[in-house]
This record gives structure tokens, sequence and C-alpha cells, in this order.
């Protein structure tokens, strides 16, 4: 029998026994290092384990995982499980590279070991590239940046970190304005000259490709460049008086020559110049620059002044002699405020005339016109006899009536608009092959003083024929039937009215004759009644 002492000894010794066997259960393992590769299914194998005891047997332990990364594991006996889900797939951009968790062993709730659990996630290409959105916002250019400079970098990223290439799309609208010199930079060259004047805004789409992998996964972008207007146009005076257009469509211009007509009375007065008012502006429309106006030469000490900001002209003293000096011949400059180098020359000229006394007159009020029906294209209009109708208004300032400044003009209307047209000579002319027969139309033609504004208006009346009718030589065979033939048939009454008066006459003259034997001798003898009768007293 034992003793207290040596009871407490034996089971000392039998509880350390015990305890040593069962924490062996926890030993043997070791730190585990793995690989997976993202986007595996659940249930993904990662390791076994190599303690020596098993978790489900019947000396059991008890294996727990702990760490940042715990919840991507699982444990199944032995073993250790990828924990993902459709939900919860495992991505290698999103998690990092390594999973870490720690591995204890417990023996009775106490732990007896702990291993360190390492998992590298193997990368796959499970990404396209993605342009970064500050990198493809529109873009502001000004038309004068140089031609091979680089105007914008784009940038793209890939989350599986693989290589970039850049291309430009050259299906693009305006693809040939820009180019990459070198592909993996991303900077963007321009390419030839641009010009706000001809085109504001440009188009282009850019695909950013991977290169090192056989996916060749690619992104575009559509970018807008936005054209910016530069200061490189000189002044041009209105209207503008297009005399070429070169490849990129910009029209050239020529500057108008302003006129005005003035007479010797005329002094203290505000020029009225046509094309009118005399204005220019930059060329450069966005930028707008303010001009300044002066006249170059032909002031005549100071007989015209400019206003230097409204170009307006004003005559401040007549002129002595329109003979002497018929014409004025004025430069006037517009140069731009902020840089007077850019600038623009045009020319006004003042007339000096004679004063105007008489308006233009026509010599009727209604011309008659007629057309023969054709399918000519164009055919002048005749008047009576087949002659070519001449509409001349007539000016008596002039010694021959004809004034040369006098313009002619069809007043347009809905049924007559493209049909006729008058020329500087008062012909006109109609297109034929466009009217119908029996077609009758009042033109109103307008003669206009080019000097004066003073104007006349005439009417013309034009009836279309058919082709095998006739003109008629005067105005009676264009007269209704019905009017003329009343008419002819009063001046048959009227004849026979008259033939019945002379014969009622000479029967009673012969009458009297008969009665009277004087009246018979003067007969007889030759002579005149009333001398017969003087004899006889």
């Amino acid at each position: 029998m034992l003793n207290p002492w040596g009871l407490f000894l034996c089971q000392l010794a039998i509880n350390t026994s015990y305890h040593v066997i069962k924490a062996s259960l926890c030993l043997g393992g070791s730190d585990i290092f793995a690989t997976v590769s993202e986007n595996r299914p659940v249930g993904e194998f990662i390791a076994n384990l190599s303690i020596v005891g098993d978790p489900t047997g019947i000396n059991s332990i008890r294996l727990c995982l702990t760490g940042e990364n715990a919840n991507w594991f699982y444990l199944e006996g032995r073993t250790i499980r990828l924990n993902s889900s459709i939900l919860r797939v495992l991505d290698r951009e999103r998690q990092g590279s390594v999973l870490m968790a720690a591995l204890t062993c417990y023996e009775d709730d106490i732990i007896q070991s702990e291993y360190r659990v390492m998992v590298e996630i193997l990368n796959e290409n499970d990404n396209k590239p993605r342009f970064l959105e500050k990198t493809i916002q529109p873009r502001y250019i000004s038309e004068l940046t140089a031609v091979n400079s680089v105007v914008f970098t784009v940038k793209a990223i890939d989350a599986d970190g693989d290589t970039i290439t850049y291309i430009i799309d050259r299906a693009s609208p305006d693809a040939s304005y820009f180019r990459i010199d070198l592909p993996n930079s991303g900077k963007v060259i321009l390419d030839k000259p641009l010009d706000y004047e001809t085109k504001t805004k440009l188009q282009l789409v850019i695909y950013a490709v991977e290169t090192n992998t056989k996916e060749w996964y690619n992104t575009s972008a559509s970018l807008i460049v936005n054209v910016e207007d530069g200061d490189d146009h000189y002044p041009q005076f209105l209207p503008c008086t297009p005399i070429s257009q070169d490849h990129n469509h910009t029209v050239v211009c020529t500057n108008p020559i302003y006129v005005v007509n003035i007479t010797e009375k005329d002094q203290d007065m505000l020029l009225n110049f046509s094309p009118g008012p005399i204005h220019a502006e930059d060329g450069d429309r966005s930028l707008d620059t303010p001009l300044l106006y002066s006249i170059l030469s032909g002031a005549d000490k100071n007989r015209f002044q400019i206003d230097n900001q409204t170009a307006e002209i004003t005559m401040t003293k007549r002129v002595e002699n329109r003979h002497m000096t018929p014409i004025f011949r004025l430069r006037i400059m517009a140069s731009q405020l902020n840089d007077p180098k850019k600038y623009s020359v045009a020319t006004a000229l003042v007339r000096v005339l004679a004063e105007n006394r008489f308006p233009p007159l026509f010599n009727r009020t209604t011309y008659k016109g007629f057309i023969i029906e054709s399918s000519s294209p164009a055919t002048l209009v005749s008047t009576y006899g087949n002659e070519v109708l001449f509409i001349q208004a007539i000016d008596q300032d002039f010694v021959d009536g004809v004034n040369p400044k006098m313009h002619y003009s069809l007043q347009p209307t809905r049924a007559t608009t493209g049909l006729y047209h008058i020329t500087e000579e008062g012909v006109i002319i109609a297109k034929t092959d466009r009217l119908r027969s029996f077609d009758r139309l009042i033109l109103e033609v307008v003669a206009m003083d080019e000097e004066s504004g003073e104007v006349a208006k005439a009417s013309v009346d034009i009836e279309l024929l058919q082709r095998s009718q006739p003109i008629p030589w005067t105005s009676f065979r264009d007269m209704d039937v019905r009017i003329a033939g009343g008419i002819m048939g009063g001046i048959l009454l009227l004849l026979v009215t008259t033939l019945f008066l002379l014969i009622r006459w000479a029967k009673r003259r012969r009458r009297r004759q008969r009665q009277k034997p004087s009246g018979r001798g003067a007969v007889a003898l030759g002579k005149h009644l009333k001398v017969i009768e003087d004899d006889l007293w």
C-alpha cells in the first residue's frame, strides 16, 4: 500500500505520460507553402497536413485556422481546401498575390502547436486593359500647334500586368491628323496642321492591346479633340468675294470695292457706300479681335474723314468742280488692335455726278409679248410683227434718254419665278420647255437708276401661242373676234348711211336745177351758176 506521497507521484506520472502521448498527436507538422490559381472552383485542394493526430479519430485533436485570410480555407480531415464559391471567386487582383493564415492544433483546449499557412495565388489572364478615364477626356488643342509635337498622352492599365500597345484606328474619321511613334508610350503626335476655320472638332479611336498574351485582349476609347482658334488670319472686309478654294475647302476671298455717288452740292454728310456699310472682321472668327480703321490715301486734305472704330466716312466739304475731280479713290486699312501688323486694305470710290433731275419713265404702261410653244429651253419674248420685245426706260437726264446705269428686274411671283429673266438691255428670256399653250401671264418690270435709286414700273402681258399659230402683226389682229366684228359692223353701217345721204342730196340738187331755166342755161354755157346769176343782175 502506497503512502499518500507515493500515490501523488504515481498519479503525476500517469498524467504526465497521458499529456505526452496526447501532445504528440499535434507534433510532426510544419509550415505549409502552396500555390493555387485564381478563379479556381470551390473545394480546390491546397495541401495535406503532416501532423501525427487525426482530427476525426478517437483520440481527436482540434485544428483551427485563424488569421487575415483564414476564411479562404477550410479543413477536411488532414486536408486544407479553398473556400470559394460562384459569388466569391478568388481574384489575384483583389486579394493580392499571397493568402496567409495560421493553423493551430489544440488538445483539451490547450494549444499544442501552431503552423503558418502561406498560399501563393497564381495569375491568370482574366482582365482586359482599361483606359484611365482622365487620359481620354475631351482635349483642346490650338490650331497653331506645331506638326510632329506631342499633343496628348493616353494611358491604359491591365490588372494582370500585361504589356500594352496603343494603336490608332485608321478607320476613325480624323485619324489622319495623328500618329503614335512609340506604341508602348501612348504619346499621340500631331501629323498634319490644324485649321479652326476648316474643322473645329476631330474624332479618333485608340486601341489598347495586350501584346504579351495569347488572348490579345484589347479595349478601345473614342476621343474628341476640340481645335481652338489661333490668331493666324488677317482681317477681311465684307462682303467676301470668293475667288478660289483649297483642298481643305478654305475659301479665299478678295476685298470688295465700295462705291458711293455724290453731287457738287453735297457736303457735311455721311457717305452711304454700296455694298455697305464699310466693315471688316477678324479672320479668326472665335477671337473677333477689335479692329481700327484709317484712310491710307485719298483723303484729299481731310475732305474725307473716317471713324476709326465704325469705319463711317464723312465728307466735310463740297467738291468745287466735278469735271476736274470726277472720282476720288480712298485706300482704307483695317488693322488688329492687338497686332497692327495684321491688317487688310480695301478701296472706296467716291464718284461726283451731275444732279439728277428726272426720274426714269417707260413710254407705255403695258407691253405686249408673245411666245410660240417650243421644246427649246430658252426663247426671246417677241412682240407684234415677230420682233424682239425691248423694254427700255427713258431718263431725260441724258441727251439720248439712255441711262447706262439703268438696271432692269422682274418682280418675283410664285407663277413666274424661274420661268422668266430680263437682261440689262431690257430683253425678256423665257424657259419655253416649262410653259404650256394658252398660258398668259402678267409680268411687272422694274427699272432702277442705280445712281439715284429712282425706279419706274411697267407691265408685260405675255401670251404663249401654239406651234402653228402665227404672231399677230398689229394690235388689231389681237382684238377679241366679237369686238372686231362689232367694229366692222359699225363701220359698214356708217358707210351705208353716208352713201344713202349722198344719193339723196344729189337727187334734191338735180330737182332744183330742173326747176330754174337760168340754171339750165348756165350748164349749157359751162359757167358756174353763181357767175350767171350775177350777170342777170
